[in-house]
């Protein structure tokens, strides 16, 4: 996770003065520790409301029910805690928004699962577990970011420049190998630069001494959550290739969700296109044809938002894009693409295997024959399953010409190269995030 941002001008205005040694406060402080940090929250979260109703009534001592209800706190707050930590790994995590839903997420499944079994458990322990949980771990992060900021050197040579525009982080920029950094969170260089020997010795030690040295285009990818691939060489297709297995699992559990979706929603999908054709003319329903999974063409559905007297998409490129304020959108299109209502009726695409719930985003064909040929590697998105939300939407929302798309599908190589259950989790609360603040709607 990236904490607090900000350029570190006064360490550049030393670095001109060729002060050898810089010493900084940031020390492994004990608040970042993984056994402190569990440990605590355990002892905090779980035996204060425990401790508190034994004060007030000493036989619960030997109460079973509060004994089940203090193991199932702790398997729930032990998953809370690996789940917050695996997605605050991911670049743009604001950390203390996502401690609320990830421990509310596992509280919840671990109490309901109680519940569906007709296990007596405690309420006011289960509360007290989830409250002290969040408290914890959120003032461990307030704590953190004033106490310990993140640090990185950066040893000069090749591209290592484009760094001082991205936020989130302290740089110390390097002027010689006899400088030192002390306590830094690693080390940053362009290791296809053409480095002096007096550098790469001190890569050497550097790494020598525990502290992790990163390659400038993979601080990049982790700071920015993108993947640029510029040529061939530099991210073979392999090394973007998918977890196959996890491809197979998210496809059975997409299913399982779109079912139980449909059955629940179902009403609201009439309403809507009550409220649709009551509005305008026309069909409720909008069809396209997208390219997806492997490549192949399939039918996308949606909520139409536009009048049918200038369809969404022709035989022409300009009126297959929706620019901002397009005139084309009815009243109620502009609710449905700013709460993303719209594009519920592609549960039926996942029903049918053709989408997933989380995923790079179906392109309309003109569009993607468009890209295809003015986009390296444009085609390549197409190897996992489109979805309804993805890591561009998250972070970029929707794009109108070429130079927001290579942007888009530098996010898209992301979400591929990084493709996992703790990525799809993150894009989840981003994406309800967005459904509330409608960030990208047009």
């Amino acid at each position: 996770m990236a904490p607090c941002a900000k350029f570190c001008r006064d360490d550049r205005e030393r670095f001109k003065l060729n002060v050898p040694v810089v010493n900084l406060s940031n020390q492994r402080h004990l608040l970042h520790r993984v056994r402190f940090q569990l440990l605590g929250g355990l002892i905090f979260a779980i035996l204060t409301p425990a401790l508190v109703r034994v004060a007030f009534n000493p036989s619960l001592v030997y109460d079973q029910t509060l004994r089940a209800t203090m193991i199932a706190a702790m398997i729930a707050h032990v998953g809370g805690f690996f789940s917050f930590r695996r997605i605050g790994t991911f670049p743009g995590v604001a950390a203390a928004g996502y401690i609320l839903p990830t421990f509310a997420l596992s509280y919840g499944i671990v109490y309901l699962t109680i519940f569906l079994l007709r296990i007596d458990y405690s309420r006011f322990q289960a509360a007290g577990s989830l409250t002290l949980s969040i408290l914890w771990y959120f003032s461990l992060n307030l704590l953190g970011r004033r106490l310990d900021p993140y640090n990185l050197a950066v040893i000069p040579g090749g591209v290592v420049s484009r760094l001082e525009a991205i936020p989130g982080v302290n740089w110390h920029w390097l002027v010689s190998p006899s400088m030192i950094i002390e306590r830094v969170n690693g080390v940053v260089v362009d290791l296809r630069a053409d480095l002096s020997h007096e550098w790469e010795r001190y890569i050497a030690d550097q790494a020598l001494a525990g502290v992790p040295v990163y390659h400038v285009k993979h601080i990049t990818e982790s700071l920015t959550g993108r993947v640029e691939i510029e040529h061939l060489s530099e991210n073979t297709l392999g090394s973007l290739n998918p977890n196959q297995a996890y491809i197979k699992i998210k496809q059975v559990i997409d299913w399982i969700c779109a079912v139980a979706a449909l059955i629940v929603i179902s009403p609201l999908l009439l309403l809507v296109a009550i409220i649709i054709r009551m509005e305008s003319s026309g069909p409720a329903i909008f069809r396209q044809e997208r390219l997806g999974y492997g490549g192949k063409s399939f039918t996308v559905y949606k909520f139409r938002t536009m009048t049918v007297s200038s369809p969404e998409v022709q035989n022409i490129r300009s009126l297959a894009v929706t620019k901002p304020g397009d005139s084309r959108i009815t009243r109620i299109g502009h609710f449905l693409r700013r709460s993303r209502i719209d594009e519920l009726p592609q549960i039926f695409n996942i029903v049918r295997s053709e989408m997933s719930w989380i995923g790079p985003r179906p392109e309309a064909t003109i569009l993607s024959s468009h890209y295809s040929v003015s986009l390296p590697f444009y085609r390549y998105r197409n190897i996992v399953r489109p979805g309804i939300s993805g890591w561009a939407q998250v972070n970029q929302g929707y794009v109108s010409d070429d130079d927001d798309e290579i942007e888009k599908l530098h996010y898209d190589f992301y979400y591929i190269k990084n493709f996992s259950p703790w990525l799809d989790i993150l894009i989840v609360l981003r994406t309800l995030k967005t459904m509330l603040s409608g960030f990208g709607a047009r």
